[in-house]
């Protein structure tokens, strides 16, 4: 940015890559208006809990039969730091974002290694799994929660949603050690619909860390990457969802839980394991559910997520899920290319998001990570290509991981260039405020994607903000619904 000379090698780059993205003569520039808006403040917490008044004998069982969708509301987990600052606020956010993606990298890592260590594995065992399972919620937050009920009659808590996690579990009491919680720690002696699940059952075989006590009743343990634990009884429990009750849900006890977590209760795994919620209720609710995140800086309801065939939209485009046979909690899509302007960005090509034998690479949709990391390469050629279309604007420095930022300070609204994601079978174009964010009161805002030296890209939830996002499994498929939120 200080100096104006430039070696003949980068002029030279620089002028092709202008002249590939101004080849499409036969339609313009495609330019996005983006709104300025201010960081957001915290938003506030308006929730009732009058349906944990209701007598259980008038709530809904949820069965194979039922054909409407169980749907509750998301809020970001910024509603529980109401004192702070907006400024303060994204800082945590960049936090926790460096630190939940920092993670999942060690977890693809440790599945590579063990592929190539270990080519073959026995019969029965799943291939690359260490004991060590990603979650949201150790990793800072999984950004957004819900509010559930817990047992007979139902104790509604605080509980992070989390895609890129298989177990359930909540605090319960006695506690040998537990965090602090907004909600009373969860007594399942008051519950008539707590049951232990027995050592040698299917259910605790699934478990990744287990063990037995000396009633030869099932225990649990969930390490996280930052050296968080959480330890107790597996156990079936009823949720209630509003008021409609799932029956037998497999989940944690958790007596001893400690590390870097948040005010929520527990965490509901929404991964592609066998011991995720969506896996457990296949029967009921049809291995489907979506979600949609609002636009905090614009919208002040709250996002919602709903599951059974009701979540899924007629309005969606829908790629393919793909498997990767060394990782099976995380949703795996095929990138085939970005546009920025209207115009295929050449050096973003397919082979940047394979997914290699040993496990690495590939693109997955992440709900817990905020903002989108791109493999190294693609990042570079999507940044210049965006840097170009918007060569008009007024530049600003760098801000924390992000290298392409602006100041837009008095302006209302300025024109910035479009950019899709090209997915197989699906095409989705952004809106401006999905990849221009504010990072400051001044008037600053930045790309918000970044580059890594890993393999893995992760789409995260700021590009998602206003899709619904809808995951039908039976399908193997993801869909996004733009204006998804109405």
């Amino acid at each position: 940015m200080g100096g104006r000379s430039k070696s003949p090698l980068l002029f030279s780059s620089s002028v092709i890559l202008l002249l590939s993205l101004s080849a499409a003569v036969s339609s313009p520039f495609e330019l996005h208006s983006l709104h300025v808006r201010p960081l957001p403040s915290a938003p506030a917490l308006l929730w009732s809990d009058s349906d944990s008044l209701v007598d259980t004998s008038e709530l809904d069982k949820v069965n194979s039969n039922t054909t409407l969708g169980l749907q509750v509301e998301l809020h970001h987990v910024d509603a529980l730091s109401s004192e702070e600052s907006s400024e303060r606020l994204f800082d945590l956010l960049l936090q926790r974002d460096a630190l939940r993606v920092e993670t999942i990298y060690s977890h693809v890592s440790k599945a590579a290694a063990a592929a190539r260590t270990h080519p073959r594995v026995p019969p029965g065992r799943r291939p690359g799994f260490s004991s060590s399972i990603i979650s949201g919620l150790a990793q800072g937050s999984g950004e957004y929660f819900t509010r559930l009920g817990v047992g007979t009659p139902p104790r509604y808590l605080y509980m992070v949603l989390d895609t890129g996690s298989d177990v359930i579990w909540v605090q319960c009491s006695p506690c040998k050690k537990c965090y602090s919680q907004t909600d009373p720690i969860f007594d399942p002696t008051k519950s008539r619909s707590f049951s232990g699940i027995p050592c040698g059952s299917p259910l605790c075989r699934s478990l990744d860390s287990s063990g037995c006590n000396h009633r030869r009743m099932c225990l649990y343990q969930v390490s996280y990457g930052d050296g968080s634990v959480t330890f107790g009884d597996f156990s079936t429990e009823t949720l209630t969802f509003r008021r409609n009750r799932v029956e037998r849900v497999a989940l944690g006890c958790g007596h001893n839980n400690q590390g870097l977590f948040v005010g929520a209760a527990g965490l509901l795994g929404l991964g592609r394991g066998r011991l995720s919620f969506p896996s457990q209720t296949g029967r009921q609710l049809n291995r489907k559910f979506s979600y949609c995140l609002v636009d905090r800086s614009a919208s002040s309801k709250p996002s919602s997520m709903v599951f059974g065939d009701a979540a899924i939209p007629r309005t969606a485009v829908f790629t393919p899920l793909l498997t990767n046979p060394k990782l099976d909690t995380f949703y795996y899509v095929q990138l085939l290319g970005i546009s920025v302007g209207g115009t295929r960005v050449p050096k973003i090509r397919p082979s940047l998001f394979k997914i290699g034998r040993d496990g690495n690479g590939g693109v997955i949709i992440d709900s817990g990570t905020s903002v989108s990391r791109l493999t190294r390469p693609a990042y570079i050629a999507l940044r210049d290509a965006f840097r170009l279309g918007a060569s008009n604007l007024k530049r600003a420095p760098s801000f924390s991981l992000f290298d392409t930022c602006y100041d837009f300070t008095g302006k209302a609204s300025v024109k910035v260039p479009t950019v899709v994601l090209h997915f197989r079978g699906a095409d989705v174009s952004l809106p401006a405020t999905n990849y221009l964010i504010p990072v400051d009161s001044q008037g600053t805002f930045c790309f918000a994607f970044a580059g890594t030296m890993s393999g893995l890209s992760i789409i995260g939830n700021i590009q998602q903000q206003g899709f619904r996002v809808a995951y039908d499994l039976a399908e193997s498929r993801i869909g996004f619904a733009p204006n998804g939120c109405a």
